[in-house]
């Protein structure tokens, strides 16, 4: 699996940017990297992409996925 963190300025805003969904090759699924502590039971899953700085992605999910991302 590898591992992605979302891009930061320097002021610590992220990074953001529009695309074309043309541009959009295939879906992925994000799996947070969750550290050693345990999940609040009351941390709702729309906010996982604020919460956690880096995420696991599995590039072996499929055969196809693992051609395109490799």
């Amino acid at each position: 699996m590898w591992v992605v963190r979302p891009e930061f300025h320097g002021n610590g805003w992220r990074t953001l940017a529009i695309i074309h969904l043309g541009c959009i090759a295939r879906a992925t699924h994000l799996l947070p990297v969750f550290g050693t502590s345990f999940v609040p039971d009351e941390l709702h899953f729309s906010d996982s992409l604020d919460v956690y700085r880096a995420y696991f992605v599995n590039n072996n999910v499929d055969h196809h996925c693992h051609e395109f991302l490799s």
